[in-house]
């Protein structure tokens, strides 16, 4: 009779301890990592490239910061475009004072690490370097601290994750469609077609038309399918 006894007083003993399990260990995750970098699910920024949405928005992103065509602030401003900037500090280089002026017209700034590297397989000394390094930048710059991220070339691990929870982080964002320098879309995953939710991609790069160019094309695609453009972070 003692040891039932025994037993129940030690699983209560254990549950007011609260050492019935680490904080942080999962069960069924032995996988070789180190329990830092392998953190509670709930802690981890969701990865999203589709927002599940009644609305008929589609969310335009630009990564880099690379081109700089002033219409496209005109466009923005004439359209009302909710926009999302995803700025590299090494490639928008002295060119700040432009995406003051997107900004200031209703683009949104966020974070695409401070020198584009692939994040993937780095340690996580250095991806939070990349990822709250950019967030500092941009803070000193605007006063903001951003909720999104992307990480350059749309790679990423379980340390990329965690690194930018702690630089705080809310949402790590890619695409579920892109637009390429013919001015075509394509698509990760699914159906191609533009769709509610959709996370469009605009990258920068080499390109016959401009980048207000191409976006007006874009634009008369998502107007084709009875979609309008959406702010991104409204939805996350």
């Amino acid at each position: 009779m003692r040891r039932p006894a025994a037993a129940a007083l030690c699983a209560l003993l254990a549950l007011l301890a609260g050492c019935a399990q680490p904080p942080g260990e999962r069960p069924g995750t032995a996988d070789g990592r180190a329990r830092d970098q392998a953190p509670a699910a709930g802690r981890l920024p969701p990865v999203v490239d589709h927002v599940p949405t009644r609305d008929p928005v589609v969310f335009l992103t630009y990564d880099d910061g690379a081109e700089r065509d002033p219409r496209f602030v005109a466009l923005v401003r004439e359209r009302r475009l909710p926009v999302s900037m995803f700025l590299t500090d090494s490639v928008v280089g002295p060119g700040y004072g432009h995406f003051a002026r997107l900004r200031a017209v209703g683009a949104s700034l966020q974070n695409h690490t401070l020198d584009h590297p692939a994040l993937r397989g780095l340690p996580y000394a250095g991806q939070r370097a990349e990822i709250c390094g950019q967030q500092h930048k941009l803070h000193a710059r605007f006063g903001i601290r951003p909720r999104l991220f992307r990480p350059p070339y749309g790679t990423y691990d379980t340390t990329t994750l965690r690194a930018a929870a702690d630089c705080g982080i809310a949402a790590v964002v890619l695409w579920r469609a892109s637009l390429g320098a013919d001015g075509e879309l394509t698509y990760t995953r699914g159906a191609p077609g533009l769709r509610a939710g959709d996370i469009v991609s605009v990258p920068s790069g080499d390109a016959s038309a401009t980048l207000t160019e191409r976006t007006v094309r874009l634009l008369r695609e998502i107007d084709g399918k009875g979609l309008r453009v959406g702010r991104l972070e409204d939805h996350l």
